[in-house]
This record gives C-alpha cells, structure tokens and sequence, in this order.
C-alpha cells in the first residue's frame, strides 16, 4: 500500500473472524457512500459531505456484525492514549468510523472482535502491507451465498492500485456479497456450486430472481478507496458513491436488501487530478480488488476458496 496509509490486521482463524485497522496521514479528507439495503456502521454520519469533521484518525473494517462494532472502542482509547484525535477545550477525541461484515455463518457464530483486537490490528498497521485473502476482515467472509451457505465459496480481501502520472488510487475491498463474482468476460469467478462444483446461476440472472437463501444483513462489501488526489470532501462523497459500479459490475446481484454494501474514500491531498479521471480509476480498481480478492481466498472451514 501507498507509504502515507498503515494497514493492520487481526485474523483469528480458530473463530474465522477478525478485524482491519487502516490508519490514514493527518490532514486527511474523508467520506463515504452506502447503497446495500443492510448496513452496520458507526461514526457514518459524520462523513456526509455536510457535517463539519473533514478527515479521520482510523478506520476499522470488522467481522461480528453489530457485535463486532464494539471493538473500535479500542481503537479510540488507544489512539486518545496517543494524543491522537480531534482537539477540544477537555481532551482529543478520535474521529474512529466503522463498518461490519456478517461471518456468524462460519466459524464460532459467537466469536466476534473485540476492543483488544482493534488495538492488536492497531499495533500492527504498517505501510506496504499487502496481506490479502483470509486476512484480518476477510476471515470469515463468502460469496455466492443466495442460495445459502452450504453453497458458498470463500471470499476474503483484495488489493488493488492504478496510478496516473503523480496520482494513485489504490483500494482495500473485503468481498462478503451475497451474490456471485464475476470476472471481465461475464463469467463466474466465484459463488454459489453445487455439490459438483458447477456454479447454480451458470449467467441465468433468472437463478438470482427467487427469494435469497439468506438472512438480513448477511452480506456486504466494504470498499476503501485510498488516493494522494487533490479533493474536497464533497468529491471524495462523490467518489465514493461511484464506487459503487465497481461493485455493481463484478459482483451480481450487488446491493440487494440483504446486503450492506458501503464505500469509503480517505485522500491525502497531495497532486492535482481531474476528477472525473480519478473516478474512472477508482472504478476499476474496486473491480480489480474484487476480483482479487476471491483470487486470493484460501479454503477455510469447509468452504471452498480459488487460491
């Protein structure tokens, strides 16, 4: 990853859960996007383009559900320890967002990440951390679940980086969808088998159109977009709402009622950009990240994954 952005991780395999810590540069601008019908999120409301905070002090990307959003508590305590956050008259408060994935599925259904391994995550994060697949977040996440979990196979996180001249956009996604990955030729990548091996929807979007074999907020990518570009925080909304046709291309059907899928922008204004040329790569890189990570995916409590 970019030298200004640390990456941290806590992976509990034992449980198939874990936690993301993504530390960004000071002065950072920072927003966000929700389209999925099923989010689970904290501090959100601070990153609308309206609201006074511009930038944060870290975000966490964390399995559990609900139960899992405790554990930035961690995260704020270490970081008011560090003298890091947003200065009152009586003390720093960290400016500490948040955003679960479902893996209650897996695993120990009643393990979750908790404030101690937010601030392990935390202790970790490093720069050029590349770590992917069944890493941190992505532990427990699976795709293709429409049709239910027994018919699943193994997400996790991907990376991805695009570059224009002097400005980068480089994305951190943990793919947890209920529907199918595709790849670039329209193909499936990855999601719901059968006992066979061969993927139920087979293209047939009529496959997609019954009830899902899911529960509510069973599922959700999370995509973190992470550039040097100049923005304001009202662009850096903007960029993060296009994200989403990252998603919407590759992942199929994306954005459902059951999922809560969400998009994070974090700039650390640096050079000059068009806008409209740093949306087109931020697209395609959440594409690329997706793919990635279901590339990267390991088998993990019996659920099959490509790598």
């Amino acid at each position: 990853m970019a030298d200004t952005f640390k990456i941290g991780h806590y992976t509990n395999v034992k449980q198939v859960t874990g936690c993301t810590v993504i530390v960004p540069p000071k002065n950072n601008v920072a927003s966000a996007s929700v389209r999925g019908g099923a989010p689970g999120t904290r501090e959100l409301a601070l990153l609308s383009p309206y609201k006074k905070i511009t930038g944060i002090h870290a975000l966490l990307l964390t399995g559990g559900s609900a139960f899992g959003l405790g554990a930035a508590n961690g995260l704020v305590e270490e970081l008011a320890e560090q003298n890091i956050g947003y200065e009152t008259a009586y003390g720093v408060v960290p400016i500490v967002p948040a955003a679960v994935i479902f893996d209650k599925n897996v695993g120990d259904s009643k393990a979750y990440p908790k404030a101690e391994d937010a601030r392990l995550a935390l202790a970790k994060a490093s720069e050029n951390n590349k770590a992917k697949g069944n890493v941190g977040v992505g532990t427990g996440a699976t795709v293709g679940k429409w049709n239910g979990i027994n018919y699943a196979m193994k997400g996790g996180i991907g990376l991805a980086r695009l570059q224009e001249g002097r400005v980068w956009i480089e994305v951190l996604t943990v793919v947890n969808a209920v529907g199918d990955v595709l790849s670039y030729n329209g193909k499936i990548l990855a999601g719901a088998r059968d006992e066979a091996g061969r993927f139920l929807a087979e293209n047939k979007t009529a496959h997609y159109r019954k009830k899902p074999q899911v529960g509510l907020a069973d599922n959700t990518v999370l995509a973190v977009l992470m550039t040097n570009a100049k923005i304001s925080k009202l662009q850096a909304f903007q960029l993060a709402d296009k994200a989403h046709f990252g998603i919407a291309r590759r992942i199929e059907p994306s954005h459902t009622s059951y999922d809560g899928d969400t998009a994070f922008v974090i700039a650390h204004p640096q050079e000059e950009c068009d806008f409209d040329l740093l949306a087109g790569l931020g697209v395609k890189a959440v594409e690329a990240s997706i793919i990635d990570a279901v590339k990267a995916a390991k088998t993990l409590a019996g659920i099959k994954g490509l790598a």
